[in-house]
């Protein structure tokens, strides 16, 4: 004799499986992380695990990392790391989520996310919480790029240093 569920039960208790996408009340369907979301999780999780276990050597890390980015964006963050090191010699290079990044106590300031990195038209420098870029009640903290020129570089050799004061 077979048990009948009563309608309304839960997919799981019926021992079915649903998929990753959920239906908003607008009724659109959302799909869970994309593959680069959880590549970039999987990184994270990684660079956890070196650092728990003293195994990480954050500029040799960083120089890798950038080593395999595709160029414009290799270039680019090889003369980023360059002028980051210079402008605030006190951040200490390390990966985060699998990009390269700048932390002061521990805590990241600013980040390169190449334009591979989520398929984008552009790469991102990134300043976080911890960057000290107040500004009133309004103020970027994310800026795309295409390319470096003197003067793009100057603008970020001042934010940087501005971020670590």
């Amino acid at each position: 004799m077979s048990e009948k569920k009563a309608p309304g039960k839960l997919a799981h208790a019926r021992g079915t499986r649903q998929s990753a996408k959920s239906t908003t009340a607008s009724g659109k369907t959302v799909k869970g992380f994309t593959d680069e979301e959880r590549a970039a999780m999987k990184e994270r999780a990684q660079e956890l695990k070196a650092e728990r276990a003293g195994k990480a050597d954050g500029e040799s890390a960083v120089l890798a990392k950038i080593a395999e980015m595709p160029e414009p964006d290799r270039a680019m963050a090889k003369r980023l790391h360059a002028i980051i090191k210079a402008s605030a010699p006190a951040l200490s290079p390390r990966l985060w989520y699998g990009m390269p990044a700048y932390a002061k106590d521990g805590k990241v300031v600013c980040f390169f996310q190449s334009a591979q990195k989520f398929n984008t038209r552009y790469a991102t420098l990134g300043f976080s919480d911890a960057a000290n870029l107040d500004e009133g009640a309004l103020w970027p903290v994310s800026f795309a790029l295409k390319g470096l020129t003197a003067a793009e570089e100057a603008k970020i050799g001042a934010l940087v240093k501005k971020a670590v004061s």
